[in-house]
Protein backbone atom coordinates (compact mmCIF):
# COMPACT_ATOMS: atom_id res chain seq x y z
CA UNK A 1 0.00 0.00 0.00
CA UNK A 2 1.26 3.47 -0.87
CA UNK A 3 2.10 5.67 2.11
CA UNK A 4 1.40 9.39 2.46
CA UNK A 5 2.30 11.88 5.18
CA UNK A 6 0.23 15.04 5.72
CA UNK A 7 1.83 17.66 7.97
CA UNK A 8 -0.40 20.59 8.93
CA UNK A 9 0.00 23.72 11.04
CA UNK A 10 1.23 27.29 10.92
CA UNK A 11 -1.21 30.16 10.40
CA UNK A 12 -4.74 29.10 11.41
CA UNK A 13 -6.37 31.46 8.90
CA UNK A 14 -5.75 28.92 6.16
CA UNK A 15 -7.69 26.27 8.11
CA UNK A 16 -4.86 23.74 7.87
CA UNK A 17 -6.59 21.14 10.02
CA UNK A 18 -9.74 21.24 7.89
CA UNK A 19 -7.76 21.12 4.64
CA UNK A 20 -5.76 18.19 6.01
CA UNK A 21 -9.03 16.36 6.64
CA UNK A 22 -10.15 16.86 3.03
CA UNK A 23 -6.80 15.72 1.67
CA UNK A 24 -6.78 12.68 3.95
CA UNK A 25 -10.19 11.66 2.66
CA UNK A 26 -9.04 12.04 -0.94
CA UNK A 27 -5.93 9.96 -0.35
CA UNK A 28 -7.71 7.21 1.56
CA UNK A 29 -10.16 6.85 -1.34
CA UNK A 30 -7.13 6.43 -3.60
CA UNK A 31 -5.87 3.57 -1.48
CA UNK A 32 -3.15 5.36 0.50
CA UNK A 33 -2.18 4.60 4.06
CA UNK A 34 -2.20 8.14 5.48
CA UNK A 35 -0.37 9.51 8.50
CA UNK A 36 -1.45 12.97 9.67
CA UNK A 37 0.80 15.08 11.89
CA UNK A 38 0.45 18.56 13.42
CA UNK A 39 4.16 19.00 14.15
CA UNK A 40 7.14 19.74 11.94
CA UNK A 41 8.99 17.10 13.93
CA UNK A 42 7.34 14.70 11.47
CA UNK A 43 10.22 15.72 9.18
CA UNK A 44 12.90 14.74 11.73
CA UNK A 45 13.41 11.14 10.54
CA UNK A 46 14.93 11.31 7.08
CA UNK A 47 14.97 7.56 6.54
CA UNK A 48 11.29 7.31 7.41
CA UNK A 49 10.50 10.03 4.90
CA UNK A 50 12.33 8.08 2.18
CA UNK A 51 10.00 5.15 2.86
CA UNK A 52 6.95 7.22 1.89
CA UNK A 53 5.38 7.68 -1.53
CA UNK A 54 4.00 11.17 -0.92
CA UNK A 55 4.52 14.14 1.40
CA UNK A 56 1.76 16.77 1.65
CA UNK A 57 2.74 19.94 3.55
CA UNK A 58 -0.04 22.25 4.79
CA UNK A 59 1.95 24.75 6.85
CA UNK A 60 1.86 28.54 6.39
CA UNK A 61 4.15 31.37 7.55
CA UNK A 62 6.48 29.72 10.03
CA UNK A 63 10.10 28.80 10.57
CA UNK A 64 11.62 25.37 10.09
CA UNK A 65 14.85 23.72 11.11
CA UNK A 66 17.25 23.53 8.14
CA UNK A 67 17.81 19.84 8.79
CA UNK A 68 14.08 19.17 8.39
CA UNK A 69 14.11 20.82 4.98
CA UNK A 70 17.17 18.77 4.08
CA UNK A 71 15.37 15.58 5.11
CA UNK A 72 12.36 16.40 2.94
CA UNK A 73 14.59 17.44 0.07
CA UNK A 74 16.59 14.22 0.16
CA UNK A 75 13.39 12.16 0.31
CA UNK A 76 11.96 13.93 -2.72
CA UNK A 77 15.24 13.64 -4.58
CA UNK A 78 15.08 9.88 -3.99
CA UNK A 79 11.63 9.65 -5.60
CA UNK A 80 9.08 10.55 -2.91
CA UNK A 81 6.38 12.87 -4.26
CA UNK A 82 5.73 16.34 -2.83
CA UNK A 83 2.34 17.98 -3.41
CA UNK A 84 0.50 20.88 -1.83
CA UNK A 85 -1.45 24.06 -2.31
CA UNK A 86 -1.74 27.77 -1.58
CA UNK A 87 0.29 29.16 1.33
CA UNK A 88 0.53 25.69 2.86
CA UNK A 89 3.33 24.83 0.46
CA UNK A 90 4.54 28.01 -1.26
CA UNK A 91 4.28 30.44 1.65
CA UNK A 92 5.36 27.93 4.26
CA UNK A 93 8.83 29.10 5.28
CA UNK A 94 9.67 32.55 3.92
CA UNK A 95 13.20 32.53 5.32
CA UNK A 96 14.17 29.18 3.79
CA UNK A 97 15.22 29.49 0.16
CA UNK A 98 16.00 25.76 -0.05
CA UNK A 99 12.31 25.03 0.52
CA UNK A 100 11.35 27.58 -2.12
CA UNK A 101 13.81 26.13 -4.64
CA UNK A 102 12.37 22.65 -4.10
CA UNK A 103 8.71 23.65 -4.31
CA UNK A 104 9.08 25.93 -7.33
CA UNK A 105 7.76 29.25 -6.08
CA UNK A 106 6.99 31.68 -3.28
CA UNK A 107 3.90 33.82 -2.64
CA UNK A 108 4.51 37.58 -2.64
CA UNK A 109 1.03 39.18 -2.91
CA UNK A 110 -2.70 38.66 -3.44
CA UNK A 111 -4.04 41.99 -4.81
CA UNK A 112 -7.69 42.38 -3.89
CA UNK A 113 -7.35 39.88 -1.04
CA UNK A 114 -10.02 37.23 -0.46
CA UNK A 115 -13.15 37.43 -2.59
CA UNK A 116 -11.38 38.46 -5.81
CA UNK A 117 -13.20 37.13 -8.86
CA UNK A 118 -10.93 35.69 -11.54
CA UNK A 119 -10.59 32.97 -14.14
CA UNK A 120 -8.28 29.98 -13.94
CA UNK A 121 -7.10 29.16 -17.45
CA UNK A 122 -6.14 25.54 -18.00
CA UNK A 123 -3.12 24.85 -20.21
CA UNK A 124 -3.69 21.70 -22.23
CA UNK A 125 -0.52 19.83 -23.10
CA UNK A 126 0.85 16.32 -22.90
CA UNK A 127 0.30 16.33 -19.14
CA UNK A 128 -2.50 14.00 -17.99
CA UNK A 129 -3.15 16.31 -15.05
CA UNK A 130 -5.29 18.73 -17.08
CA UNK A 131 -7.09 16.30 -19.37
CA UNK A 132 -10.83 17.11 -19.65
CA UNK A 133 -10.57 20.05 -17.22
CA UNK A 134 -11.87 23.36 -18.60
CA UNK A 135 -11.29 26.98 -17.59
CA UNK A 136 -13.27 27.97 -14.50
CA UNK A 137 -14.03 31.01 -12.35
CA UNK A 138 -13.32 31.37 -8.64
CA UNK A 139 -13.82 34.01 -5.95
CA UNK A 140 -10.88 33.81 -3.60
CA UNK A 141 -7.33 35.09 -3.22
CA UNK A 142 -5.50 35.48 -6.52
CA UNK A 143 -1.89 34.55 -5.82
CA UNK A 144 0.96 36.53 -7.32
CA UNK A 145 4.09 34.37 -6.98
CA UNK A 146 7.76 34.40 -7.79
CA UNK A 147 8.03 31.24 -9.86
CA UNK A 148 10.89 28.94 -10.88
CA UNK A 149 11.25 29.14 -14.68
CA UNK A 150 11.89 25.38 -14.73
CA UNK A 151 8.31 24.45 -13.78
CA UNK A 152 5.80 23.00 -16.23
CA UNK A 153 2.78 25.29 -15.98
CA UNK A 154 -0.61 23.53 -15.92
CA UNK A 155 -2.91 26.52 -15.29
CA UNK A 156 -2.62 30.31 -15.18
CA UNK A 157 -4.57 33.43 -14.20
CA UNK A 158 -4.39 36.88 -15.76
CA UNK A 159 -3.14 39.90 -13.77
CA UNK A 160 -4.11 42.63 -13.09
CA UNK A 161 -7.70 42.08 -12.03
CA UNK A 162 -7.73 44.78 -9.35
CA UNK A 163 -5.94 48.12 -9.23
CA UNK A 164 -2.58 48.24 -7.47
CA UNK A 165 1.04 49.25 -7.90
CA UNK A 166 1.43 46.40 -10.40
CA UNK A 167 -1.38 47.63 -12.65
CA UNK A 168 0.75 49.76 -14.99
CA UNK A 169 2.87 46.78 -15.93
CA UNK A 170 1.73 44.81 -18.94
CA UNK A 171 -0.77 42.02 -18.36
CA UNK A 172 0.85 38.82 -17.14
CA UNK A 173 -0.32 35.24 -16.96
CA UNK A 174 0.63 34.00 -13.52
CA UNK A 175 0.98 30.25 -12.94
CA UNK A 176 -1.75 28.75 -10.75
CA UNK A 177 -0.70 25.10 -10.94
CA UNK A 178 2.57 23.51 -11.94
CA UNK A 179 4.81 20.48 -11.74
CA UNK A 180 8.57 20.20 -11.49
CA UNK A 181 11.26 17.64 -10.72
CA UNK A 182 13.47 17.55 -7.68
CA UNK A 183 16.01 14.81 -8.19
CA UNK A 184 13.86 11.96 -9.46
CA UNK A 185 10.94 13.06 -7.29
CA UNK A 186 7.82 14.73 -8.65
CA UNK A 187 6.50 18.03 -7.25
CA UNK A 188 2.98 19.42 -7.74
CA UNK A 189 1.67 22.81 -6.59
CA UNK A 190 -1.69 24.57 -6.87
CA UNK A 191 -2.11 28.16 -5.63
CA UNK A 192 -5.83 27.69 -4.90
CA UNK A 193 -6.92 26.68 -1.42
CA UNK A 194 -7.15 29.75 0.82
CA UNK A 195 -9.57 27.85 3.02
CA UNK A 196 -11.28 24.48 3.06
CA UNK A 197 -14.31 25.65 1.07
CA UNK A 198 -12.07 26.40 -1.93
CA UNK A 199 -10.41 22.99 -1.75
CA UNK A 200 -13.91 21.46 -1.63
CA UNK A 201 -14.82 22.94 -5.05
CA UNK A 202 -15.05 19.79 -7.23
CA UNK A 203 -12.64 20.95 -9.95
CA UNK A 204 -10.07 22.11 -7.37
CA UNK A 205 -10.33 18.87 -5.42
CA UNK A 206 -9.93 16.91 -8.66
CA UNK A 207 -6.82 18.88 -9.58
CA UNK A 208 -5.33 18.12 -6.19
CA UNK A 209 -6.29 14.44 -6.41
CA UNK A 210 -4.53 14.11 -9.74
CA UNK A 211 -1.50 15.93 -8.41
CA UNK A 212 -1.27 13.60 -5.40
CA UNK A 213 -1.52 10.45 -7.49
CA UNK A 214 0.92 11.68 -10.14
CA UNK A 215 3.52 12.64 -7.54
CA UNK A 216 3.21 9.33 -5.70
CA UNK A 217 3.55 7.35 -8.93
CA UNK A 218 6.89 9.01 -9.50
CA UNK A 219 8.61 6.82 -6.94
CA UNK A 220 7.69 3.64 -8.79
CA UNK A 221 8.71 5.23 -12.08
CA UNK A 222 12.07 6.22 -10.61
CA UNK A 223 12.71 2.71 -9.25
CA UNK A 224 11.70 1.01 -12.49
CA UNK A 225 13.37 3.52 -14.78
CA UNK A 226 16.54 4.24 -12.85
CA UNK A 227 17.81 7.54 -11.57
CA UNK A 228 17.03 9.38 -14.82
CA UNK A 229 13.34 8.44 -15.04
CA UNK A 230 11.23 11.19 -16.63
CA UNK A 231 7.87 9.44 -17.11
Amino acid sequence: MRKALIVWGGWDGHQPKEVAGIFQEVLVKEGFEVEVSDTLDAFADGEKLKGLDLIVPIWTMDKIKPEYVQNVSEAVQSGVGLAGCHGGMCDAFRENVDWQFMTGGQWVAHPGNDGTNYVVNIKHSSSPLTQDIEDFEVSTEQYYLHVDPAVEVLATTRFPVVTGPHSLNKAVDMPVAWTKRWGVGRVYYNSLGHQANIIDIPVVKEMMRRGFVWCAEGKTAAVNGGTHAHA
